[in-house]
């Protein structure tokens, strides 16, 4: 409910200040015209909401507050990591001075104490900065947890402590709309995933990497993830298309080079002609389906992919034999027709617009 609150109050103030700026510029040019009564009427109207925004959910109205909350959640990621960093390194320091029993009940609390923190913290609706803090000390605490209680304990290496963590890390990002947290339950659970894959294909878990067509899977079930309705979270959706984009477009572009390592039992020239034929086609159809849908992370990422592979096979045709005043012209001219066949696409996008508006 918390997610869904301030969320809302932070769309409903940027609504707020966008209207009373189109107001003035309407004002200005003459287009409506507002009694004094009516205009303080709206401007007390709007007042009152920004404040009780802001008092309640620690809103930002201005340029300058959303440049200093910048600041703010950089600092208390930095706050994080070197608070994560100093709990890891005082436990190597002192672990070998307690006894087996003192070790798990230390190992037990300390998760459980900062995941009670966090539940506190979630509750005062303007720590929200500290909140995320206590939520990611959690995660790196509940980590250690199981990794050194599989040491005391003597437990064998398994590919589900990937799925532990990864769930671990979902419930945190989910309960506090915490991005950070939501990125890093990607990661791991792209690592449980893929393992499983590369176990079907008859590798062992560890080597789940020496095959990048085992991150296939994941990278489509991502995208399909990114679709559910996240309204009440800050950009998850958005978090989804680009690890499931990331994920499938730098597979490709590894076996696009080195055709080797791939699946397909064919030859290896084909391999790589293939997969360079599917990643120019796919990151062409993302900046395409982005722009179309207004899916500005799916046109960021095709485009530089797209350009990623097109710079590959210039260096592979060209770099050995061609003088490098030549080879860095043909990247700039790449580059200049590149730029002219987005804008010619970019204006009949708005020709098209335009003539359904009109």
């Amino acid at each position: 409910m918390q997610n869904k609150s301030s969320l809302t109050a932070q769309q409903r103030t940027d609504q707020i200040k966008s209207f009373q700026a189109e107001l003035e510029v309407l004002k200005d040019a003459d287009i409506i015209s507002l009694t004094d009564k009516q205009d303080e009427k709206i401007s007390q109207y709007h007042q009152k909401l920004l404040s009780n925004y802001y008092l309640k959910f620690d809103t930002e109205t201005t340029k300058n507050e959303k440049q200093i909350s910048l600041g703010m959640k950089i600092a208390s990621f930095l706050a994080a990591l070197g608070l994560a960093f100093s709990i890891f390194f005082l436990f190597m320091q002192f672990w070998g001075d307690f006894v087996e029993t003192t070790q798990v009940m230390i190992l037990i609390l300390t998760p459980t104490v900062f995941f009670f923190l966090t539940a506190y913290l979630s509750k005062q609706q303007s720590r929200d900065y500290y909140t995320k803090i206590s939520g990611l000390l959690t995660f790196v605490t509940f980590i250690l947890n199981l990794s050194m209680l599989g040491q005391i304990f003597n437990i064998s290496e398994s590919p589900n402590a990937f799925f532990v963590w990864s769930l671990f890390a979902f419930l945190l990002a989910y309960a506090l709309n915490a991005r950070l947290l939501l990125g890093v339950g990607i990661i791991f659970f792209s690592f449980f995933l893929s393992v499983k894959v590369g176990v079907l294909g008859g590798a062992y878990w560890i080597n789940f990497s020496d095959n990048p067509e085992n991150f296939f899977p994941i990278a489509l079930i991502l995208f399909l993830l990114s679709f559910i309705n996240h309204s009440k979270y800050s950009n998850f959706d958005v978090i989804y298309r680009y690890f499931s984009m990331f994920l499938f477009f730098l597979p490709v572009l590894v076996l696009s080079n080195y055709g080797v390592i791939s699946y397909i039992n064919m030859d290896k020239n084909f391999i790589e002609g293939f997969y360079q034929l599917l990643g120019f086609g796919f990151s062409a159809f993302a900046i395409y389906i982005g722009i179309k849908k207004g899916l500005a992370e799916v046109t960021n990422m095709g485009n530089v992919f797209f350009v990623i592979f097109l710079y590959t096979k210039f260096y592979n045709w060209w770099w050995a034999w061609m003088p490098k005043y030549i080879f860095f012209l043909v990247i700039g001219l790449s580059a200049v027709f590149i730029l002219i066949v987005l804008k010619r696409f970019r204006e009949k996008l708005l020709s098209n617009t335009q003539g359904k508006v009109s």
